[in-house]
């Protein structure tokens, strides 16, 4: 059984999220903590430059938080009675929001995060700063999980030959081997016809052996210009991606394309960060 932590912030519940949990939870019983981290004063925001590197401070609203807390909660509990999930709650009335979900995200295998409620009121329309440091700042994958989608029947699996996107075809095989009988498609792209897939025999023996189903294709594409566009043809699909941090992601595969993909809310992305 894996324990998976779903975190909402104040007065936002995203249903995306709790129905990608619920579908997971239908699969394989799941121990699902609520994590309910304070609404926000925008007006007084600030946080150090390097994300999880420092503290984070927004100070919150006080009362106003409390009732929508209390609100979302109620909704999660019921939710998961309704659907007999396993379920903890864990609030967090302070300050130091994000430090706090880093700690639990390191009791868990897992961090699912709604892409378009996570304090959208920072940045509405693109992934804000606080979603991106907690991409990248939690001690556990994360999947950010649009409002509307389609549980995926299809893996994506972005390799760049890079340590971290191998660890990530590893590190979901490893906790959804469930969905690994998936139609998979193991990706490499690259502006040259010329270039062929870095490690090829390495990468077919370890993704054939987890994804039964398994396609390897190499785009001859820029994937900062055109991956999105082929994406967009994907249905019912979950991407799997390297870590996504301030420097980028390794090789081809970088944090604005994870970003571009996050942005359009059109299907989960499940993301690592290996260090």
């Amino acid at each position: 059984m894996k324990k998976m932590l779903l975190a909402f912030d104040g007065i936002h519940f995203s249903e995306g999220a709790f129905e990608f949990a619920r579908s997971i939870n239908e699969l394989s019983p799941v121990l699902l903590t609520g994590v309910f981290l304070p609404q926000v004063n925008y007006a007084n925001l600030w946080s150090y430059a390097d994300g999880m590197n420092g503290p984070i401070f927004i100070p919150f609203i006080e009362g106003e938080t409390d009732e929508a807390v209390a609100a979302n909660v109620e909704r999660f509990e019921n939710l998961c009675k309704k659907n007999n999930i396993d379920y903890r709650v864990h609030k967090d009335l302070t300050d130091l929001a994000l430090p706090g979900l880093r700690k639990e995200s390191r009791f868990a295998d897992l961090l699912i995060i709604g892409s378009e409620s996570f304090y959208e009121n920072l940045s509405p329309g693109e992934p804000n700063e606080y979603l991106k440091d907690a991409m990248h700042g939690m001690e556990c994958p994360v999947i950010v999980v649009p409002e509307k989608y389609d549980f995926p029947k299809t893996n994506i699996l972005s390799y760049d030959a890079s340590e971290s996107s191998v660890y990530a075809i590893k590190q979901f095989a490893y906790l959804f081997p469930e969905l690994t009988t998936n139609k998979t498609l193991l990706v490499y792209a690259s502006e040259g016809a010329e270039n062929d897939i870095p490690d090829m025999a390495y990468i077919e023996e370890l993704a054939a052996r987890h994804f039964p189903d398994l396609t390897i294709t190499k785009l001859d594409i820029n994937p900062k210009k055109h991956f999105n566009a082929w994406l967009s043809e994907m249905q019912t699909a979950i991407v799997i991606s390297g870590s996504f941090g301030r420097s980028g992601l390794a090789g081809l595969f970088h944090k604005s394309f994870i970003s571009e993909i996050i942005k359009d809310h059109r299907i989960p992305v499940f993301i690592t960060h290996h260090k």
